[in-house]
C-alpha cells in the first residue's frame, strides 16, 4: 500500500505530537515489512528503522548499504504500516553539507516522519567530524526539511560513546550545537548510566532526548521516564535477537544434526493468523 500525501502529513503530525506530550514513549526498530507490521499489531505508536538490521537482512555489514538501497528500504517501511517512521539515516550519505542536503531531500520524499544525522566518520583514527563541519551538515539537513514543508523531525546524533570517544562534556557540547543548528530531537547512543542520561536531558532541555537501549538493562521505561527522556529506541537489538535464535538453531543443525533449536520457534499458525488479520484490516 502506498500512502497518500494527506496520510503522510497526518503520520508526521502524530509523530510530532508524541514528542510534545508528557512522559516517555518507545519506538522499536523493525528491519523489514513483517517485523514492522508485527510491531504495529502490538500497539506501538511509532517505529524507527535500523541501519544495522536492514544491512544484515541484505547480507551486508552495518553502514555498507548504498543510499539508493536505504531510500528504497525506508519507503517500504513507511508504506508497510500506519505508523510514523523515524529514519536511521546514518551520516547523510554525503561527504559535504550540500550532499547531505540532497540526501535529506530524498529521504523526506520517502514519507518518513523523522530522520537522524550522525557526526561519526567511520575512521577509527578520527572517528568524529570536527564540530563546525558537523554543524554545517546539520544546518543543511534542516534546510532540506524546511524546504519540503518542515513537517519531518530532525534528530541530531553525537556518536562519542559508540565511536571510542566517551567524553560526556564533548557529547553535550555537540548536542547543544546541533540543537542550535535546528535539530528537534537530540540523541547520544551509548549512554548507560543514570548520571550521563540525566546530564544530557538537562543540558539540551527543553528539546526532547532519545535514549538507545540496545542490550539488557536494569533500567525500566519508568526509570527512563523519571530521568526526563522523551523517547527510547532499541537500534538493532530486535534484529540481533532474531538472528540469535536463527544462528543457534542453524548451528545445532550443522554441528549436531539435531533439531532441538526449533523448540522455541514461533507457531506458523500464529504468524499466518496475525498477517491474515493485518491484511484484512487494511
Amino acid at each position: 500500500m502506498a500512502h497518500s500525501l494527506a496520510k503522510i502529513s497526518s503520520m508526521r503530525q502524530a509523530f510530532r505530537e508524541l514528542h510534545h506530550q508528557a512522559g516517555c514513549f518507545l519506538i522499536p526498530n523493525p528491519w523489514d515489512v513483517g517485523s514492522a507490521r508485527y510491531l504495529q499489531g502490538l500497539g506501538f505508536k511509532a517505529l524507527a528503522s535500523t541501519s544495522s538490521g536492514a544491512a544484515w537482512s541484505m547480507g551486508l555489514p552495518d553502514n555498507r548499504l548504498p543510499r539508493e538501497a536505504v531510500l528504497a528500504h525506508l519507503a517500504e517501511l513507511v508504506n508497510a504500516t500506519d505508523l510514523p517512521v523515524n529514519a536511521d539515516f546514518e551520516g547523510g550519505f554525503a561527504s559535504d553539507a550540500e550532499g547531505v542536503r540532497e540526501s535529506v531531500r530524498l529521504c523526506v520524499a520517502t514519507g518518513v516522519a523523522g530522520l537522524s544525522i550522525e557526526d561519526s566518520t567511520g575512521d577509527p583514527a578520527s572517528p568524529l567530524r570536527p564540530l563546525d563541519e558537523a554543524v554545517a551538515r546539520m544546518k543543511a539537513a534542516r534546510a532540506a526539511i524546511d524546504a519540503a514543508g518542515g513537517e519531518v523531525l530532525l534528530v541530531g546524533r553525537a556518536e562519542n560513546f559508540i565511536s571510542g570517544r566517551p567524553d560526556l562534556a564533548d557529547t553535550i557540547t555537540r548536542l547543544q550545537a546541533y540543537a542550535e543548528a535546528g535539530a528537534d530531537v537530540l540523541y547520544a547512543p551509548g549512554l548507560t548510566s543514570r548520571e550521563q542520561i540525566a546530564a544530557v536531558v538537562v543540558a539540551v532541555a527543553p528539546k526532547p532526548v532519545n535514549l538507545l537501549v540496545g542490550a539488557a538493562s536494569e533500567l525500566t521505561m519508568d526509570d527512563i521516564a523519571a530521568l526526563g527522556v522523551r523517547r527510547v529506541s532499541v537500534g538493532g537489538a530486535l534484529a540481533r535477537s532474531a538472528w540469535g535464535g536463527f544462528m543457534r538453531a542453524a548451528l545445532v543443525l550443522q554441528e549436531q544434526g539435531r533439531f532441538d533449536g526449533f523448540a522455541n520457534a514461533a507457531s506458523g499458525a500464529q504468524l499466518n493468523g496475525f498477517f491474515n488479520a493485518f491484511r484484512d484490516s487494511q
